[in-house]
């Protein structure tokens, strides 16, 4: 653990009594008395409960743990320096300081909560968030494009190179409009779909797949009109405004499903579940606004599982 006593001004001083091998030198470097030096000096020595330096007649030296301590405070000085140098490059750009890639479900439900934090954390950053299938978002951020993508896990021939961190689950579901007439049936047969039209991710997407596999496993024939896509606005007022299952990320539907705009079949959503997280390029260690926005994403993420298990509770 890091003391919480040591303060960067310990490490400065530190390093420029090294760096003068003199108090005296160190404190005109740093434009303060030499008594502020001295005094800052054995703060450090007295919370690390070690000599630094031998003090002589012909000088000051580092003593054996000041040499130790001398390589992991330049490093770690020098971390602070080149993480505060990458904020200021990526904000003096104009541009995007940071790219991400999100799902359309993923950036309605929980990305607006992440940049919130993120933006609170960091008020003048830009981010640029990019969405589209996860196909998509995971060959642009092969090609360095974008900085992290958060989407559903995909096979594992298609990450390689990358590094994926589990966030929350989430299910796929049939949804109809409030008022449809399958929904105003006191039974369900899942077979009954059939008799209308239904809305399905493009084919080929991970959640495309998913769902066909549950189709197919419950004899469920698809012989009458399609759409694809995946676009969360475009499938919201297609069934809206029409008779339309719509086979869509649970999450993506909620506020619909709560304000009673949208109507969920009760079908089994077990099989459907499939994993959210971050992906990122294992190759590219993240740059500090990357790192921030990572750890806003993963409070968001956070509050969904919260959410989620007290669902599951009610």
């Amino acid at each position: 653990m890091i003391d919480a006593r040591i303060k960067f001004r310990h490490l400065q001083c530190f390093l420029e009594i090294a760096r003068q091998g003199s108090i005296s030198r160190a404190a005109e470097a740093l434009a303060i008395s030499q008594p502020a030096v001295s005094k800052t000096l054995k703060e450090l020595e007295d919370i690390l409960a070690i000599r630094l330096f031998e003090r002589s007649r012909k000088g000051i030296r580092l003593t054996r743990f000041g040499e130790v301590f001398l390589r992991h405070a330049s490093a770690s000085v020098m971390a602070l320096q080149e993480g505060m140098e990458s904020v200021s490059a990526a904000r003096s750009r104009g541009g995007h300081a940071v790219a991400v890639g999100v799902l359309p479900n993923v950036g309605a439900r929980m990305m607006p909560r992440a940049l919130s934090g993120f933006h609170k954390a960091a008020p003048q950053t830009l981010v640029r968030v990019s969405t589209g299938s996860n196909a998509h978002l995971l060959d642009d951020l092969k090609r360095g494009a974008l900085d992290l993508v958060v989407g559903r896990l995909v096979d594992p021939a298609d990450m390689v190179g990358l590094s994926f961190e589990h966030l929350y689950s989430e299910p796929l579901t049939l949804v109809v409009r409030a008022g449809h007439p399958i929904a105003r049936q006191t039974t369900f047969d899942i077979s009954e779909i059939e008799a209308y039209p239904i809305s399905l991710p493009t084919a080929g997407t991970v959640i495309r797949n998913d769902i066909d596999r549950y189709l197919i496993a419950n004899g469920v024939r698809l012989v009458g009109e399609r759409v694809e896509t995946i676009s969360v606005t475009f499938g919201r007022s297609h069934v809206l405004a029409s008779d339309t299952v719509w086979a869509v990320p649970r999450g993506a539907v909620l506020d619909d499903l709560a304000a009673g705009l949208l109507a969920e079949l009760p079908i089994d959503r077990t099989p459907l579940m499939g994993a959210i997280g971050l992906t990122t390029r294992s190759d590219v260690a993240p740059t500090p606004l990357t790192s921030l926005l990572i750890a806003t994403i993963r409070d968001a993420a956070a509050e969904i599982r919260a959410e989620e298990a007290g669902e599951a509770m009610d």
